[in-house]
């Protein structure tokens, strides 16, 4: 069954003050500086032990909570005065799902554990997602797309590095981009590595970085390809697929040679930067259309 659309609101016009709901990882910093460039006052809300220490003076309003509580983070974007927000960065989600210490750490206000009770029967990530938005909505905070202020970073269709894929490589592609796009359909991962016609591993739970490790350790052989994708109707409002520097360095490391993205669909980090790094460590990085 695919996915229902999801129609998201318009980021509201400059100098309108936006939110910012942020994790870990360079996103939230290029998120920031987007909205500000847009002419936008950034509001934001720093999940507690994970943000970059960048960020805080990047935002006009900056305060620090808990990721498991919601109740928090309506109320301080109401106090913002905040109507829209985006939500962004990298969550550790084997490690919040699975490590009670962690848990511990950042014990659930009553709102987030009635959400979480809520979803006891389907916990996929799109339905965290659609429900933390329902959340938000009662305290008048619409989430957008998190990709709204960030479009330079967004993968383009064609080879976006000097480095050319192989005939090989290109084949692989060809046989693994209908599995890839089965994948996403069912929800289960973002990612698929395949040599030569071959599947090695595909993304679940670990996330990208973890199964480039993988794939490396199940293929002694280096050359293999690494796809990466959003599936149809993707709910752009987080966990938007993204790549960067560090996945270059893992893939090089792990013996990938090739990094084929879905156009449009995928962040690139910091992407001179990282395709430049792709040209320099013999990667040829791809946009394949999407579906």
């Amino acid at each position: 069954m695919s996915a229902p659309l999801v129609i998201l609101p318009d980021p509201p016009a400059p100098p309108a003050p936006l939110g910012l709901i942020a994790a870990g990882g360079r996103l939230p910093i290029l998120v920031a500086q987007g909205m500000r460039a847009a002419g936008h006052t950034v509001h934001c809300i720093g999940l507690a032990g994970q943000y970059e220490d960048e960020l805080p003076g990047l935002c006009d309003d900056f305060t620090e909570t808990g990721a498991l509580k919601l109740g928090s983070w309506g109320r301080a974007l109401r106090r913002f005065g905040v109507g829209h927000a985006v939500m962004v960065g990298r969550v550790d989600k084997a490690k919040l799902m699975h490590d009670w210490s962690t848990l511990v750490r950042n014990t659930p206000d009553l709102r987030s554990g009635m959400m979480w009770f809520r979803l006891r029967k389907d916990r996929r990530s799109g339905q965290i997602l659609a429900a933390i938005a329902d959340e938000l909505a009662k305290d008048g905070v619409l989430l957008i797309d998190s990709t709204s202020h960030i479009q330079e970073h967004l993968s383009e269709a064609g080879v976006m590095t000097r480095r050319q894929p192989s005939a090989g490589q290109r084949a692989d592609i060809d046989f693994a981009w209908p599995l890839l796009q089965e994948l996403l359909r069912l929800d289960i991962g973002q990612a698929i590595s395949v040599r030569e016609r071959d599947t090695i591993a595909v993304e679940a739970v670990e996330g990208t970085d973890r199964m480039i490790q993988r794939t490396g350790e199940l293929c002694s052989a280096s050359g293999w390809t690494l796809l990466k994708g959003a599936r149809s109707g993707h709910d752009r409002r987080s966990d938007v697929p993204t790549v960067g520097p560090d996945t270059i360095r893992n893939l090089h490391q792990a013996g990938g040679r090739c990094l084929a993205l879905a156009a449009g669909d995928v962040i690139i980090i910091d992407k001179p930067d990282t395709l430049a790094l792709a040209d320099k460590l013999d990667i040829a990085v791809v946009g394949m259309p999407s579906a």
